[in-house]
């Protein structure tokens, strides 16, 4: 019997890695969103905080689909 391939890339690189998407995802949804409230006459910052909320939510929804079923 062979013994089982070993993973070349530690279990922490995965997750720091997601750390970065996260970060990334939630950083251009408020970007975006405020580019878009630049542009608007509100005073109040709707677009702001509708594009980091759907960063945040797009952000988990890959955050849970990565992580392993146990």
């Amino acid at each position: 019997m062979s013994p089982k391939p070993q993973d070349p890339t530690p279990t922490f690189t995965r997750f720091i890695g997601l750390a970065f998407q996260m970060i990334t995802l939630i950083g251009l949804g408020g970007y975006f969103g405020y580019l878009l409230d630049a542009r608007s006459s509100s005073n109040f910052p709707t677009w702001l905080l509708s594009g980091s909320l759907l960063g945040t939510i797009i952000a988990f929804y890959q955050l849970f689909k990565s992580l392993p079923k146990s």
